[in-house]
């Protein structure tokens, strides 16, 4: 796929070819919002869930979101169709399969287990739900996956009591698959600061914080975030380069940012590709990785955002190769996790025409 002498990439290797040949490391995506559309129409059946379309063509005409608002009112009624353990179990397993399918090697997937509990389903079914498809996919493909659970921040709502009611699902039925503490959902109404106690509380009990922020509000939120719910990645954080001194707080902390650019497209946070933030992102120094976020939901995929990184954002392959992997090194993976993948990602570089990663703090 090189040349053998000068190591470019030669002219037979397409964009897709590069793309397909990558390592990847998916970090913001949600459980929920990774659903199939022929899974969601065929749990709506089986439920006798009435108020979803019911053809696949109505069902993607439902999902033309008119704003994040009109988003979050879909996503929160798709979530009716889960039900018992096996939707659990087949939502997670699907999903984690789709990944490995576009050589995702190590996924940290979102899931919102107080939408569910708050449905009365039996936190012990949800959870035993997601880990039973989690190691499915593991056997059957290789994938490494571990939850982030998920705050789902929402006006009008007490969220202080969900944020505490979520940490304590987290710890109670978590087990060794939970590795983090999120919050989604809209920013508007929703101030970050009201969920400091409860992410200090999930920080003291060892896990990761990282929450949505600075995706349709400015980079006050981007603040807050890093300020009160010490924030070790920034979901979206569309909003950074609003800030020159943010920039450099983020750039000189190494605080990676989860972008996930048709999604914000989708749900009008940018306007286009043409105006989206990520190239110059990377041009300030800032850390960032490219994930799906919602994929089904905005007809996408991880394999489709690196392709669109390279045509439509107009980034470099070996842009797009380091954005890559440094996705490695903004998990929470292990140090041996980690190793491996640095490892398959060098090997892939020889192959694909670019150079390898540089080392990991350099």
């Amino acid at each position: 796929m090189s040349d053998p002498v000068t190591g470019q990439v030669t002219d037979e290797v397409t964009d897709e070819q590069f793309v397909d040949g990558l390592p990847k490391v998916e970090l913001h995506v949600h459980l929920e919002g990774s659903m199939l559309p022929a899974t969601l129409l065929r749990l709506a059946r089986r439920h006798g869930v009435d108020h979803l379309p019911t053809d696949l063509d109505a069902l993607r005409a439902y999902y033309e979101f008119r704003d994040f608002d009109h988003f979050i009112e879909v996503y929160l009624a798709a979530v009716q169709v889960l039900r018992d353990e096996e939707d659990f179990r087949l939502l997670a397993r699907e999903t984690a399969l789709g990944l490995a399918a576009q050589r995702v090697r190590y996924a940290e997937i979102t899931f919102t287990p107080f939408l569910h509990v708050q449905r009365g389903i039996d936190p012990a079914v949800v959870f035993a739900g997601v880990e039973a498809g989690r190691l499915d996919a593991e056997r059957e493909a290789g994938i490494q996956v571990r939850w982030i659970t998920d705050i789902p921040g929402l006006p009008g709502t007490d969220n202080v009591t969900s944020g505490e009611r979520t940490l304590e699902l987290a710890l109670a039925h978590g087990g060794d698959g939970v590795i983090a503490l999120g919050l989604g959902g809209p920013e508007i109404g929703v101030p970050r600061p009201q969920f400091g106690p409860v992410f200090t509380a999930a920080r003291d009990a060892g896990l990761h914080c990282v929450p949505h922020a600075g995706e349709t509000t400015g980079p006050r939120t981007i603040w807050d975030s890093l300020e009160y719910l010490h924030a070790e990645r920034i979901g979206h954080g569309t909003s950074a380069l609003g800030d020159p001194a943010l920039v450099e707080h983020l750039s000189r902390h190494r605080i990676p940012l989860e972008v996930s650019p048709t999604s914000n497209l989708c749900t009008g946070a940018v306007a286009s590709y043409g105006v989206h933030p990520l190239p110059e992102m990377i041009a300030q120094g800032l850390q960032v990785n490219l994930n799906s976020d919602d994929p089904p939901m905005f007809n996408t995929t991880l394999r489709a955002e690196y392709l669109h990184a390279l045509r439509s954002l107009g980034l470099s392959r070996q842009q797009v190769f380091d954005v890559a992997a440094a996705a490695v090194e903004h998990s929470f993976l292990p140090a041996d996790g980690k190793e491996r993948l640095r490892a398959e990602f060098t090997a892939a570089a020889a192959d694909l025409g670019v150079r390898p990663a540089a080392p990991a703090g350099s």
